[in-house]
C-alpha cells in the first residue's frame, strides 16, 4: 500500500466532485501549488545555501579521526559564529542520506564525528 499524499487525496477529491464545475477547478488549482511546492525544482533558501558552505568547510577539516564539534569549531574560524546546536544539526544531517559523509560515535556521552573513509 502507498502511503496517502495530499496530492493524491486531492486527486481522489476532484474526481468525486467532477459534477461541480467550480469545486473541481479550486481543488485542481490547490493540487498545481502542492506539487509546485513538493517539486524538486524549488530554489535553496539563504540558509541552506549557507550551510553547504559550512559543511564543505567542515568536511575539509575532517579527518579519519574522531573529533567533537568543539573541536571542530576551533579549526573552522567561521563556523565560531554559529551555536554548537546548529554545528551539531548540519554534521547529523552529514551522516544521514544515501552517501553519508560522515560518522558519529560516542564515547562517555560525548559525540564524535569522522569523515567517512
Amino acid at each position: 500500500m502507498t502511503k496517502m499524499t495530499y496530492a493524491m487525496a486531492l486527486e481522489i477529491a476532484i474526481n468525486a466532485v467532477a459534477d461541480n464545475a467550480e469545486v473541481a477547478e479550486k481543488l485542481t488549482a490547490l493540487r498545481a501549488q502542492i506539487e509546485k511546492k513538493n517539486s524538486a525544482e524549488r530554489k535553496p533558501t539563504k540558509k541552506q545555501v549557507e550551510n553547504e558552505g559550512y559543511k564543505s568547510a567542515i568536511l575539509a577539516v575532517l579527518t579519519e579521526k574522531p573529533m567533537t564539534i568543539t573541536e571542530i569549531v576551533g579549526l573552522v574560524p567561521e563556523l565560531a559564529e554559529l551555536s554548537n546546536q546548529r554545528v551539531s544539526a548540519m554534521l547529523t544531517a552529514m551522516t544521514k542520506g544515501d552517501k553519508p559523509a560522515v560518522v558519529r560515535s560516542e564515547y562517555k556521552r560525548k559525540a564524535y564525528f569522522a569523515k567517512v573513509a
